[in-house]
């Protein structure tokens, strides 16, 4: 339940971007879509595998990945691109650790107590799926930003 509305918070603002640009054709949504398996990738791997003390060398790796991928692959929009892979991202995240709650804690105690210092009164799960989406929009614009610099490279 609580993964679908971790779903719901972020897609809104992916289809409202979609629709924007649909009527021009201007963004690759299947380079998006294939672009954020890495998400996916990397939401199951942080559950079971990738401590937290190495998640951030992945997830550099990846966007710089990205950043190139898109530069090729787009003509346009660089920015923009990069931004939706990273929120498609935080949805494929925010699912998986919500689904695989108790695996994911059991794993990365240290996230469980960084929770339980912030005075909130709704349950870990909830936190997530709240935080979620604002870090698919912070990483969004990291990637974005890769992007963009990526597409004054690619000449």
């Amino acid at each position: 339940m609580t993964a679908k509305l971790s779903i719901l918070t972020c897609f809104p603002l992916y289809f409202y971007i979609c629709i924007k640009f649909q009527k021009r054709n201007i963004l690759n949504k299947k380079l998006i879509f294939q672009l954020s398996l890495f998400g996916l990738f990397m939401a199951v791997a942080t559950v079971f595998w990738i401590p937290s003390t190495l998640e951030p060398i992945f997830w550099v790796v990846i966007f710089i990945i990205c950043a190139i991928i898109i530069a090729k692959k787009c003509t346009d929009h660089y920015f923009f691109h990069g931004f939706l892979v990273s929120m498609l991202n935080s949805v494929w995240i925010t699912a998986a650790h919500i689904f695989f709650f108790s695996t994911y804690i059991s794993n990365h105690t240290e996230e469980l107590t960084m929770m339980s210092r912030f005075p909130m009164p709704y349950s870990p799960r909830v936190a997530m799926l709240l935080a979620g989406p604002l870090f698919g929009v912070g990483f969004g614009i990291v990637l974005g930003i890769f992007c963009f610099i990526a597409a004054r490279f690619k000449k």
